[in-house]
């Protein structure tokens, strides 16, 4: 009887295994990453929330709302009534490291507006990539 000849795979057949192999990894690896761009999301308008609960705590206390953000975290000179700290100054970033913004309103529906600019880090934009504001009138 004669030996059989193991035959091995042809690099026609090794370049299709791994170009599939590579199309399952980019579909599996954008699903990964669409995923953590909402849970951030999510969590940067909790963390807005929360952040405005901390603002009018402040009020509560002080009898005015804080000029900056940094007056949760640091008491300053003029704010008597101050027990703070009321946020830690991690908190004053959105999950993408950038400062969330505090602008206060004379005379509208809610006397200041916490935002953060999304994923892109630009104003406007949808889904995601849409600004979060706290509070909403």
């Amino acid at each position: 009887m004669p030996a059989r000849r193991a035959r091995g795979f042809t690099l026609i057949e090794m370049i299709a295994v791994i170009a599939l192999i590579a199309a399952i990894a980019a579909m599996v690896g954008g699903k990964i990453i669409q995923s953590k761009h909402k849970a951030d999301y999510n969590l940067a308008r909790t963390a807005l929330q929360t952040l405005a609960t901390e603002v009018d705590q402040y009020q509560g206390d002080v009898g005015r709302y804080p000029e900056t953000l940094q007056q949760l975290v640091t008491a300053p000179s003029n704010a008597d009534g101050w027990i703070g700290p009321y946020a830690k100054a991690s908190e004053l970033q959105d999950p993408w490291h950038r400062p969330i913004e505090y602008t206060v309103t004379a005379g509208g529906e809610v006397p200041y507006q916490l935002k953060s600019l999304g994923v892109d880090g630009k104003p406007g934009g949808d889904g995601v990539d849409k600004d979060i504001v706290a509070p909403t009138p």
